[in-house]
């Protein structure tokens, strides 16, 4: 009978740098974060990773592993609220330092609409979201929440 080649163990993966990935794992397992306390622990590993100058490939997967881990775990115990088309036109106009003025012509939408919507007497449409979209570089989709 053939033998097939290993390429799934860490020896066959890493070769001689395998110990290093094993080290990782000792220090810090990679295991679904139950806890604050799990959180801070891999946030601190994640950090240790980050701040070195270049990593060699197990440290680079074990960072990208670990870093799904803090990401899932946040997605489940950190839930975000979704914010309203006022008060994140709001916050977009402040992050670029402009006026409610400067906004609605650079964008080409009326500043009596921008006002409306600041004031929640009016709701965005398409048209006016894909322009304050792309003037303002996000996703349109984080105009779609209503509050």
């Amino acid at each position: 009978m053939p033998r097939t080649k290993d390429t799934t163990s860490s020896r066959a993966v890493y070769g001689t740098r395998e110990d290093r990935y094993l080290e990782l794992v000792r220090r810090f397992p990679l295991r679904p974060l139950r806890s604050a306390a799990d959180l801070d622990a891999a946030v601190a590993v994640i950090d240790a990773l980050v701040d070195q100058d270049d990593l060699a490939p197990p440290e680079q997967d074990y960072l990208d592993v670990l870093s799904d881990l803090v990401h899932a775990y946040e997605a489940a115990a950190v839930p975000l609220e979704p914010v309203g088309d006022a008060d994140l036109l709001r916050f977009l106009i402040e992050q670029k330092g402009i006026t409610q003025v400067e906004a609605a012509r650079r964008a080409g939408i009326a500043e009596s609409t921008i006002s409306a919507v600041l004031a929640g007497k009016r709701k965005l449409n398409r048209l006016q979201i894909g322009k304050l979209a792309r003037y303002f570089h996000v996703e349109p989709g984080a105009f779609a929440f209503d509050r």
